[in-house]
């Protein structure tokens, strides 16, 4: 590892000061990915903020019945708040299924949503990488890609989106709060992270020097159920393969409105809004969710080794809406 400087910040006005006198200088919090990076040679900043310690570290509920999570919640705790298990079910349960206990104790909400997208060639510094050096090529396309991009993935990256976290969130329409040096402003998740296009080494739409305060999670109407399920290749402590989020409202068995995500899919969380079309006012049956996941897939564009994932996907998605439903079921006529 590289040398650098450290600096520790007390405040956002002081990390966004230090940012103004350091440009060079990226922002530290649970350090599970950075420090993972520079240890590879593939991030090498020469100054660091650490800005795990600011007063971010809060779960309140707002005036309307959402949530305001700081950005320097713990992974741990944000699944285990009692708020978050009963009304935000999908998110308590995408952050279980992510990384190991030791991590999850460290890792924070901003970090999580700034984790790389990335692969294997991204983290080897001894071979061509696109994100990594804009212009040396893509070698996972002819290479090894079966855990990587079917959807939205472009001739300069097919790498995948690795957080849990943000496929939760990006079916519960939460929202982004920044803050720089020009003021704040709010993002939805679903439009933080991008595509790769021609410039896969911009994973989000984050600016220079902005720092993530928070994330808003809407109030959910009465009757609202949802669910995170993720496959992988071994039972934990793996990236997804495929991993669907699911927020449903089902009355009289028509599905009267539905957000659907998937992960492991794409280069950034991939909110299935082709999915949602059909799924909204149909019958809550296994066939409407096989079409509406159809629907979504539609448009996936796999490689030599991971056309399997289009398949997984599809009964990941059937299978959680169908619990979902089961369970309206269930409430409504209790044995």
């Amino acid at each position: 590892m590289r040398s650098f400087s450290y600096l520790r910040a007390g405040t956002a006005e002081e990390a966004l000061d230090a940012f103004d006198a350091h440009p060079e200088a990226q922002f530290l919090g649970g350090g599970t990915n950075l420090v993972d990076l520079m240890k590879l040679g593939v991030a090498a900043p020469e100054v660091l903020i650490d800005v795990s310690r600011l007063p971010l570290d809060a779960v309140e509920e707002t005036p309307d019945g959402g949530l305001r999570v700081g950005a320097t919640v713990r992974n741990s705790d944000l699944a285990a708040h009692p708020l978050v298990r009963t009304r935000y079910t999908a998110l308590s349960q995408a952050l279980l299924s992510g990384a190991s206990g030791q991590l999850r104790n460290t890792a924070t909400t901003g970090g999580n949503l700034l984790q790389r997208t990335r692969c294997p060639y991204f983290q080897d510094t001894s071979k061509p990488c696109n994100k990594r050096e804009p212009g040396t090529g893509c070698p996972a396309r002819d290479g090894a890609h079966r855990d990587l991009a079917v959807l939205g993935h472009s001739e300069h990256c097919v790498a995948t989106h690795p957080s849990d976290m943000a496929v939760a969130l990006a079916a519960l329409d939460a929202v982004v709060h920044l803050r720089g040096v020009d003021g704040e402003r709010a993002v939805p998740v679903t439009d933080f992270h991008r595509l790769p296009g021609d410039r896969p080494d911009q994973d989000t739409v984050i600016r220079p020097g902005e720092l993530i305060t928070g994330v808003g999670l809407p109030p959910l109407p009465a009757g609202v159920r949802s669910a995170y399920r993720k496959a992988r290749d071994r039972a934990s402590y793996a990236f997804a393969l495929a991993s669907v989020a699911a927020v449903v409202r089902v009355e009289d068995g028509v599905v009267e409105d539905a957000t659907l995500a998937f992960g492991g899919l794409a280069h950034r969380p991939w909110r299935a809004r082709a999915a949602e079309d059909v799924l909204r006012g149909a019958p809550a049956t296994a066939a409407t969710y096989a079409r509406a996941a159809d629907a979504e897939l539609a448009t996936a564009r796999p490689l030599r080794d991971n056309g399997f994932k289009v398949t997984l996907a599809r009964n990941l998605a059937v299978s959680v809406l169908s619990d979902l439903a089961s369970r309206a079921e269930g409430d409504r006529n209790p044995a």
